[in-house]
């Protein structure tokens, strides 16, 4: 099934999967669990993943990548794309490159295919959960982590480079700078059309995280699922909401980030591809959904930060 995944050729040359299966939990369970689980989603078709040195789940999909060559699922690494991030603790100049030796060391591989700054802040050094507060935000140098991250590039340690959670401002200062552009890591309920028009614009490929609302975590909700225009395309069409929610992004240009730990539903949310797609009827009813950020500012900053708000961390953005 694999195959079938549609791909996308980032500004690097690399070819990107369009579907990655995201890997954050929260509970997070045992890790010969997560091993296993990634295992089975190798096996249902999934050729890329998408962690992260704060989602603890490096070293398990590591061990899943070696089971997974070990039976045969896989010819070799080359056939799974990979994509990590730096921490915010990490974001330095002086920190990135370590930060991705210590996240190869987990993964158990000499490169990940893209690398990602998770979030456009930097906090004192162990400071991994929410939310932040005043005393531990630091200066971000966002020139300086981009060169160690481009240099990291250059090392063959990252295939391809590129930013979370920035917005349109952030980017724009960004480039201004980089001599290696940027990949960017949208639901329903946040649609962000300014910023999918500039990554457009740019040529910057743009993936969706928590598409579906990621409800039961910390900072989603069920406002994609529970969607009454997203319910009523659904039922038209005699698929799950899960589906027309993954396929409106996909027909978006944008890639996505599923997270789902069920085998049944890891095929499920592969099935967006084939031969349907939304009308323009419902394309416009989508875009009357009303919008809502799907994350907590709450879980990020304290209103004693330096950012009182993510709209103000985001430029007003959001």
């Amino acid at each position: 099934m694999g195959e079938n995944i549609p791909i996308v050729v980032l500004s690097s040359g690399l070819k990107m999967p369009m579907v990655a299966l995201g890997t954050a939990a929260n509970p997070l369970p045992p890790p010969q669990v997560l091993t296993q689980t990634f295992v089975d989603a190798i096996e249902v078709g999934y050729r890329h993943f998408d962690t992260a040195a704060l989602y603890n789940t490096e070293e398990p999909l590591g061990h899943a990548i070696a089971e997974a060559l070990r039976q045969g699922l896989i010819g070799t690494r080359d056939d799974l794309f990979i994509t990590s991030k730096l921490w915010c603790s990490d974001a330095h100049p002086d920190l990135v490159l370590p930060a991705l030796k210590n996240t190869l060391q987990k993964l158990g591989l000499v490169y990940v295919d893209l690398y990602l700054v998770h979030w456009p802040v930097r906090v004192k050094t162990g400071k991994t959960v929410f939310p932040f507060s005043s005393e531990d935000f630091l200066p971000f140098d966002m020139r300086g982590t981009w060169e160690a991250m481009e240099e990291c590039c250059r090392r063959g340690l990252a295939k391809s480079i590129g930013v979370s959670n920035f917005s349109c401002k952030k980017l724009s200062q960004l480039l201004a700078h980089a001599t290696i552009p940027p990949a960017v890591e949208l639901n329903p309920a946040w649609q962000q059309k300014k910023l999918i028009d500039f990554c457009k614009e740019k040529g910057i490929h743009l993936s969706a995280w928590s598409p579906l609302g990621a409800n039961g975590a910390p900072w989603g909700s069920n406002a994609v699922m529970d969607c009454p225009i997203l319910k009523e395309i659904a039922l038209a069409k005699g698929k799950p909401i899960a589906q027309v929610s993954l396929r409106w992004i996909y027909e978006k240009g944008v890639g996505v980030v599923v997270k789902s730990f069920n085998k049944g539903r890891m095929k499920e949310n592969l099935q967006i591809f084939g031969d349907w797609e939304l009308s323009e009827e419902d394309l416009n009813k989508i875009s009357q959904i009303p919008q809502q950020r799907g994350f907590s500012g709450e879980l990020f900053i304290s209103a004693n930060g330096p950012y009182k708000s993510l709209d103000e961390l985001w430029d007003g953005e959001i």
